[in-house]
């Protein structure tokens, strides 16, 4: 059930390749990118986006004027009259960075056979038998993993501090808090690989999910991460675009609350310099590197695209300086063991689910009907996230982890 590995491996192996060609050389002048944006610069998500995309470019040598930008796209027919309006300027590659926009992406590549579409975060690419449309995602799970790490380091720094006040624990438990957005497979992959992340430092921690339903709303960010700091909460991390969750946390911090955030997508040490630690991010120009080097080439971009940190696709921001000593050094350690395959994320002996260790478990819509699928996704031990598709599969909700909303 893992024969998509080995062409998963092959795409990954075009990166460098498919970049050195282009790197310096400057691309075909006549080639056009256009980009459908669920935000703008101020949000996170898309920034990061945004950042890989223009360094893929220049790395490329493709002028800012053969890239496209629609700005604050809403989930909705929106995305079609962008995307023709991009075609008809002669765009070569249209990109959707929202997983709300797939359905409108893939109706606009199945009548524009001539262009190569990219859903971002999508899964419907596999199963849509159009050649032109593509899927991409980071294993930001691992970045997520090692930013779980660098909080639980700070966790152990407090309660052997005797920082901790009984109102942070529930019995022997940390309360640690999340806020997300939704409570789908990529919200679920990431808050997981967080808390275990935290757990290899700190086993007695409990985390508490708020969900507020939506990718982007600083003021329900904020006002969650404000309820779980006021519940006991001693780490607030997130699954949401804003700054919401990080402003509440710095706040509480400077009112003499102990507690501290990890961010998204981008650093929050601007909002949060004294509570901060760290963000899980994404590095897209690995992807978007590859992705346009390959048109430009007259290749077809892979169906389904994901990588970590071997490739060189997801990181950690700076460390805060309130991180605990020796947390660099602990970051580099765990990351190795990430490249080389001796550490997985999903682990499935450092888990239960309802008090059981899994040896089964589904990989969410890969044949497109959107039901369970009938391949079981763990083997040798672990949860093979991210191979039957690049979209986030993990969806089991794990001990540990309590939803206080949904």
């Amino acid at each position: 059930m893992f024969k998509k590995i080995a062409a998963l491996v092959m795409a990954m192996a075009m990166v460098f390749t498919m970049a050195a060609m282009f790197t310096g050389c400057g691309a075909d002048p006549n080639f056009k990118i256009g980009v459908i944006l669920i935000g703008d610069e101020t949000e996170g998500y898309t920034k990061a986006h945004i950042d890989g995309i223009t360094q893929a470019a220049a790395q490329l040598g493709i002028q800012e004027s053969q890239i496209v930008w629609k700005y604050s796209t809403p989930e909705n027919e929106e995305v079609t009259t962008r995307g023709e309006q991009l075609i008809a300027d002669g765009c070569n590659v249209v990109i959707t960075n929202s997983y709300g926009h797939q359905t409108y992406t893939l109706e606009l590549a199945g009548k524009h056979p001539e262009v190569q579409f990219i859903a971002m975060t999508g899964d419907m690419a596999a199963t849509s038998g159009l050649s032109n449309l593509s899927n991409a995602f980071t294993k930001v799970y691992e970045s997520r993993y090692v930013a779980g790490v660098v909080a639980g380091l700070k966790l152990k720094e407090l309660i052997d501090g005797g920082k901790l006040t009984d109102a942070n624990y529930d019995g022997e438990n940390v309360k640690i808090g999340y806020v997300g957005a939704f409570n789908f497979a990529e919200v679920m992959s990431g808050y997981t690989a967080f808390y275990l992340g935290v757990k290899s430092i700190v086993n007695n921690v409990v985390m508490d999910v708020h969900f507020t339903d939506s990718w982007y709303d600083f003021d329900k960010e904020k006002a969650a991460a404000a309820s779980l700091v006021e519940s006991g909460c001693v780490i607030i991390s997130q699954h949401a675009d804003s700054a919401g969750a990080p402003t509440a946390v710095e706040e509480a911090f400077n009112a003499g609350k102990t507690v501290y955030c990890v961010g998204y997508n981008v650093s929050m040490l601007d909002v949060a310099p004294n509570s901060a630690l760290t963000s899980a991010t994404n590095v897209w120009s690995a992807y978007y590197s590859y992705a346009f080097a390959t048109a430009i080439n007259g290749g077809k971009i892979a169906t389904n695209w994901s990588a970590g940190y071997k490739e060189g696709a997801v990181k950690i921001t700076e460390l805060g300086s309130a991180c605990a000593e020796g947390t660099q050094a602990k970051v580099d350690e765990v990351i190795a063991k990430l490249k080389s395959g001796e550490l997985n994320v999903f682990d499935t002996s450092k888990f239960t689910v309802d008090g059981k260790t899994i040896t089964w478990a589904y990989a969410t819509d890969s044949d497109g009907d959107f039901a369970y699928d009938k391949n079981n996704v763990v083997a040798d031990g672990y949860f093979h996230e991210s191979y039957v598709q690049s979209a986030p599969a993990f969806n089991l909700k794990i001990d540990g982890i309590r939803w206080l909303n949904k």
